[in-house]
């Protein structure tokens, strides 16, 4: 077994090490470019009924034009654009909450649905999805006769 001698400073030392890379990552994080504005990421609310599902999305001032719903492979997608009306310039803001930017919500559907009749509303900010669920086929059992 091998001994050393204990040397409190050495303990500082690594400690002076190793504030000084945190000054250097922070001072290089500090220097970065600005990383841009989150793009706007509306509220969603999903619910199921007897007939259909319903996805409402929060769209406070986005036109229904600047709204886009697809569905491929089995997934609803509904993405926009929410831009700024008019850009005002005074010294009086204190803070803005207000996003605006590109958006995009995705779905994966269940197989229930029938894709070719979804609808869609948008009223009051809101955007109501409707998709309907498809026709259930008689669910009773069914006898198999062997041949």
């Amino acid at each position: 077994m091998k001994l050393t001698q204990f040397d409190p400073f050495k303990e500082f030392q690594n400690m002076q090490k190793t504030f000084e890379y945190m000054n250097r990552l922070m001072q290089s994080v500090e220097s970065a470019p600005e990383a841009p504005a989150v793009d706007f990421v509306p509220a969603v609310n999903t619910r199921e009924a007897d007939d259909a599902y319903y996805i409402e999305v929060d769209l406070p001032g986005v036109k229904k034009e600047d709204i886009n719903i697809d569905v491929k492979d089995n997934v609803l997608t509904i993405s926009g654009e929410r831009n700024v009306e008019e850009e005002r310039k005074e010294d009086d803001f204190y803070r803005v909450e207000s996003v605006y930017g590109k958006f995009e919500r995705s779905f994966s559907l269940p197989e229930d649905v029938d894709a070719d009749k979804i609808e869609a509303e948008a009223k009051d900010g809101v955007l109501t999805v409707k998709i309907p669920k498809a026709q259930s086929v008689d669910k009773a059992p069914k006898k198999i006769e062997i041949k």
